[in-house]
C-alpha cells in the first residue's frame, strides 16, 4: 500500500519555480518513493542514490555526466554525501539559466538537515528551495489517530501488517542510527551510551533541555550530550521547540523544550508496546502533547513559525504558531475529552496578544470552552491550518 503524501503537489509547483529543491526528512520517511512517484511523471527524470556505489560511479565526473541531463530532472539522494557536488550544481544551475532552460531541474534528498544546509546555503544561495517531509501525518494516515500515534509516522512502521511487525521495524532503524548513521557522522561515544541518552531523552520528552543534568547520568561531559542532542536535531530525529519572548516584564523560561518527533520511536525506546502500556505509562500525556505538535507544526501554511511560551510564576502555551498571515495561535494539548481552560493558559495568551485560542483534545467534535477558547479534536485543528495554506 502506498499513502499519497500531501508534499507532493508542492514539490511539482516548486520544481517548476524554482531551480532547485533540496527535500530533507529522516532516513526512510519516503523521500527516495516520493521522489520517485514524481521521477515517473515526468519524461527523461534520472534518479541517483549516492550512497549506491554504481550510481556514484556515474558521478565520478559530475559536470560532464549533469551536462549531459541538462534539459531533465535530476534526483540526487543522500546527497549530503558529496560535499563537493553543491559548487557543481551552483554552475549547471547557472548555465541552464544562461542557455534559457527552464530551471527547476534538480531535486537533492538528504537526511541530515545541519550538514546538508550548511552545504547548500554556500553555494546555491538564491537559487534553491527547502521542503521538509515529515512522518505521516492524520491526514495522510487516514485519521486513524490511535494507530498513528502508537507506531508513529514512518510508513513502514504505520503500514505494518501487525504491531509486532511495527515494532520490529522500528528497533531496526534505531540499530541502524546507532550502529551506522551517528558513528559515520564522527561521533566517537558507543552506541550503548548513544541509545541510554536517547532513552532518557525519550523519558524526558518535552522537558527543558539541560545537558549537564543528563550528562552526569551517563558519565559525559554537557558539551558532549549537546553535540549529540544537536545531532539528533540535524537528523529530524528530535525537536528543540523554542521560546517565545516578549516584553511583557515578567520573567520566561529560556531552555527549549525538546521532543522526540516520532511517537513510534519514542514508544519503542520506551518499551511501550500496545496502546493500553501507553495510556498508563507517566509519558502518556507528553507523548500525545509532542504528537499533537509534529501534526500541527506539519499541517500549518509554509512560513509559519511555532514556540512554547512560558513564565515563571506558571503562564504557558503549549504551543504558539506566527503565522505568515501575521496571525497567532495558541494552542493548549490535553489528553482528556472534557478539558478545561486554564488560568496559566489565559494569562499567557493575553501576555503574547493571541488571535485565536484552542485546546486541542480527544474530544469528538470542537465546542466552544469560553468566549475566546475553542476546544476541537486535532485532525478539526489541522483543517484549519491547512485551509490556510492553501
Amino acid at each position: 500500500m502506498m499513502v499519497k503524501r500531501r508534499r507532493e503537489e508542492l514539490l511539482r509547483k516548486y520544481l517548476e519555480e524554482t531551480p532547485a529543491v533540496v527535500l530533507l526528512g529522516p532516513r526512510q520517511v519516503g523521500k527516495t518513493t516520493l521522489a520517485r512517484v514524481l521521477a515517473a511523471q515526468i519524461p527523461g527524470a534520472d534518479y541517483l542514490d549516492l550512497e549506491d556505489p554504481r550510481d556514484a560511479a556515474r558521478m565520478t565526473n559530475p559536470g560532464l555526466y549533469l551536462s549531459s541531463l541538462a534539459d531533465r530532472l535530476v534526483i540526487l539522494d543522500e546527497v549530503q554525501r558529496a560535499p563537493g557536488l553543491f559548487r557543481v550544481l551552483r554552475g549547471q544551475i547557472d548555465a541552464r539559466r544562461r542557455q534559457g532552460r527552464d530551471a527547476g531541474h534538480f531535486l537533492l534528498l538528504g537526511s541530515a538537515s545541519g550538514a546538508l544546509l550548511r552545504q547548500s546555503a554556500e553555494s546555491l544561495a538564491g537559487r534553491v528551495h527547502y521542503e521538509e517531509l515529515p512522518g505521516l501525518d492524520l491526514q495522510e494516515g487516514g485519521g486513524r489517530t490511535e494507530r498513528l500515534w502508537l507506531r508513529g509516522g514512518f510508513p513502514e512502521a504505520f503500514l505494518a501488517r501487525s504491531g509486532a511487525a511495527s515494532e520490529r521495524w522500528r528497533l531496526a532503524l534505531i540499530r541502524t542510527y546507532l550502529e551506522r548513521d551517528i558513528p559515520q557522522i564522527g561521533v566517537r561515544v558507543p552506541a550503548a551510551t548513544l541509545r541510554r541518552l536517547w532513552t532518557m531523552l525519550a523519558h524526558r520528552q518535552g522537558g527543558h533541555h539541560n545537558a549537564a543534568a543528563l550528562g552526569r547520568g551517563l558519565d559525559l561531559s554537557a558539551p558532549t550530550v549537546a553535540r549529540i542532542t544537536d545531532l539528533l536535531h540535524d537528523l529530524m530525529l528530535v525537536r528543540r521547540l523554542p521560546p517565545y519572548f516578549v516584553n511583557v516584564g515578567k520573567r520566561l523560561v529560556k531552555a527549549p523544550r525538546v521532543f522526540l518527533r516520532d511517537s513510534g520511536l519514542l514508544h519503542t525506546l520506551l518499551g511501550l508496546r500496545r496502546m493500553k502500556d501507553l495510556l498508563s505509562h507517566p509519558v502518556v500525556g507528553a507523548s500525545w502533547e509532542g504528537f499533537v505538535i509534529e501534526n500541527l507544526i506539519a499541517a500549518a501554511p509554509f512560513g509559519t513559525d511555532a514556540f512554547f511560551y512560558r513564565t515563571r510564576s506558571g503562564a504557558e502555551l503549549d504551543l504558539l504558531l506566527l503565522l505568515p498571515d501575521g496571525e497567532r495561535w495558541a494552542v493548549e494539548v490535553k489528553l482528556s475529552e472534557a478539558p478545561r481552560v486554564s488560568r496559566g493558559f489565559r494569562v499567557a495568551a493575553n501576555d503574547v496578544a493571541a488571535h485565536r485560542r484552542f485546546v486541542v483534545c480527544r474530544a469528538p467534535t470542537a465546542y466552544p470552552l469560553s468566549e475566546d477558547t475553542t476546544a476541537v479534536p486535532l485532525p478539526a485543528l489541522m483543517h484549519r491550518l491547512t485551509d490556510r495554506a492553501n
